[in-house]
């Protein structure tokens, strides 16, 4: 099926996390040792991610539009 005026954007590049590898290092840190309370050699990893969760700005969210809104505009264009 060919239609005229639709068209397609490409994807976004994927958002930057700020805390992602103080992450990996706990998940590592838990996966080494087993130190799943983060009570003895993990407790320096547990918390660099918590002062980095802290400190990191909060993500904001952009309006997604709904499945509605775009069939109702594929409906404009097919009519």
């Amino acid at each position: 099926m060919y239609i005229e005026k639709l068209k397609v954007r490409p994807r976004q590049a994927a958002a930057v996390r700020p805390c992602t590898p103080q992450f990996a290092a706990m998940l590592a840190c838990w996966s080494a040792t087993n130190d799943l309370n983060s009570s003895g050699p993990c407790a320096e990893a547990a918390k660099a991610l918590l002062t980095c969760m802290r400190t990191a700005p909060a993500p904001t969210r952009k309006h997604k539009p709904t499945i509605n809104y775009h069939l109702a505009r594929l409906g404009k264009t097919l009519n």
